[in-house]
C-alpha cells in the first residue's frame, strides 16, 4: 500500500550567530559539527534543507585585526571576506563525513529587487536541490553596503523560505523562543503558539545579538510575514541537543495526526519552542515576491479615505486612479510602490501598472486600469 500520509520535505533553516560562535567570537565547531549531523540525518530521510547560516563576520573578526581605524561597514567587509571563507571551508568538512556536498550561494538585497534576479536565485537553488546539494546561503557582506544590507540574516531566511516554497521555516538563536516575560525572569515561559493577530509587543524584547544585526523584533516581525504566507516558522534554541530532529519530527508528527492530534505532542512535553501559526490561504508565487519587496519600492500612491477603508476590510480589489489623490517618487511600469493611507500609513506594496508620470494623469479619473492590479499587491 502507497503512503499517502502528508509529509515535510522542504525546510529553510536560519543559524545565528551566536548560535555558532563562542563568546570570543571564534568558530564554535563542535555545535556546527552537531547541526551539521541533524542536518545530515534529514537529508538522508529525504527532507531537502537549506541552510542560511550567519558567522562569516564573527569568524573573520577572530582571523584578522585591521591595521588601522576602519568604519563599521569596512569591518564587515573585511572580516566577512576572511570569515565567510572559513566558515564554508568548515561546513564543507564536516557535510563531507557524511557523503553530502554542499555549494555556496552569497546574496545581496538587491538580487531579490526584480523579478528576473529572485526567479534566477530560485533556479539555481531549485538545481542544487535537485542534484542533492544542499545550498548554505549567507549575505555577501563583502559588497553590501549599509542602505542595501539585510536588516539581518532573519530577514534573508524569510525570503529564502518564501522564494523556494519551504514548509518550514526554523530561526535558531541562543533563546528558546519569545517568552512573556524578559528571558532572565525564571517565571517567564516560552509562548509555545502564536495565531495571526497575536499582539506581542509587550514581549518582544530591545535587545541584539552580540554577533549579527538582529534580534527578537526582526524575528517576530519575519516570522509573521512568512507565516501569513502558509509557512509555519519556528523560533527555537539552536544550542539544544537534537533539536532539529526533534522539531521536524513533532512538526511531521503534527501534520500526519492534524492540527488537533495528540501525536503532534507526544514525547516531547518538554521541547520549548516558539510556533508560528501558518495561514491556510494560498498565496501565489508573485505576491510572496511582492510581500518581501517593501525595501525596494521605488515610489508610492496615496488613497483617499473610500480606498483605504476597502483595502483595511480586506476586500479582494485592484486599486483605480479614482482611489488615488497623489503620487510620489520616480517609478517606472513593473516597478515596485508603496501603497500609503489616507492617515499616511502604510497600507502595503504592489507592482505598478504604470509608471510616476502616466500615474500622475489619471489620479482620481474613473474607467481607467489600475494602477496595482489585485494579483500584484499584498496588503501588510
Amino acid at each position: 500500500m502507497m503512503d499517502n500520509q502528508p509529509k515535510i520535505t522542504r525546510i529553510a533553516v536560519k543559524v545565528g550567530s551566536n548560535v555558532l560562535t563562542r563568546p570570543d567570537g571564534t568558530l564554535d565547531v563542535t555545535r556546527m559539527s552537531a547541526l551539521t549531523d541533524q542536518v545530515a540525518d534529514l537529508y538522508k530521510r529525504g527532507v531537502e534543507v537549506i541552510l542560511v547560516s550567519s558567522g562569516a563576520v564573527a569568524s573573520g573578526r577572530s582571523e584578522v585585526t585591521p591595521v588601522k581605524k576602519i568604519d563599521s561597514v569596512e569591518q564587515r567587509q573585511l572580516f566577512s571576506a576572511v570569515g565567510q571563507a572559513k566558515l564554508i571551508n568548515r561546513y564543507y568538512e564536516l557535510f563531507r563525513e557524511h557523503h553530502i556536498t554542499v555549494g555556496q550561494v552569497l546574496t545581496t538585497k538587491e538580487n531579490f529587487g526584480s523579478r528576473g534576479h529572485y526567479l534566477n536565485q530560485k533556479h539555481c537553488m531549485t538545481v542544487m536541490l535537485e542534484n542533492g546539494i544542499i545550498p548554505i546561503v549567507n549575505e555577501n557582506d563583502t559588497i553590501s553596503v549599509t542602505e542595501l544590507m539585510f536588516t539581518d540574516n532573519d530577514e534573508l531566511s524569510g525570503l529564502i523560505a518564501s522564494m523556494m516554497d519551504a514548509q518550514l521555516l526554523i530561526i535558531l538563536s541562543n533563546i528558546d523562543g519569545i517568552y512573556n516575560g524578559s528571558p532572565s525572569d525564571p517565571s517567564a515561559q516560552v509562548i509555545r503558539e502564536i495565531a495571526p493577530g497575536m499582539d506581542l509587543e509587550e514581549y518582544v524584547q530591545q535587545s541584539k545579538s552580540s554577533f549579527g544585526r538582529g534580534g527578537m523584533i526582526t524575528k517576530t516581525r519575519i516570522a509573521r510575514k512568512v507565516a501569513d504566507e502558509g509557512i509555519t516558522v519556528i523560533i527555537a534554541n539552536g544550542r539544544r541537543e537534537h533539536i532539529l530532529t526533534d522539531i521536524v519530527q513533532r512538526e511531521q508528527s503534527r501534520l500526519t495526526a492534524g492540527s488537533e492530534g495528540l501525536a503532534a505532542t507526544e514525547g516531547f512535553a518538554d521541547l520549548p519552542y516558539t510556533r508560528f501559526i501558518p495561514s491556510t490561504t494560498p498565496v501565489s508565487s508573485v505576491k510572496k515576491w511582492i510581500a518581501h519587496s517593501d525595501g525596494f519600492a521605488k515610489g508610492e500612491i496615496h488613497l483617499n479615505e473610500s480606498a483605504t477603508r476597502l483595502l483595511a476590510e480586506e476586500k479582494p480589489m485592484s486599486i483605480l486612479p479614482v482611489g488615488i489623490t497623489a503620487v510620489e517618487g520616480e517609478f517606472e511600469k513593473d516597478d515596485i510602490i508603496r501603497v500609503i493611507g489616507s492617515h499616511g500609513e502604510l497600507i502595503g506594496v504592489g507592482k505598478a501598472a504604470y509608471s510616476a508620470a502616466q500615474a500622475a494623469t489619471v489620479i482620481g479619473k474613473r474607467g481607467e486600469k489600475p494602477v496595482i492590479h489585485y494579483d500584484y499587491l499584498y496588503i501588510e
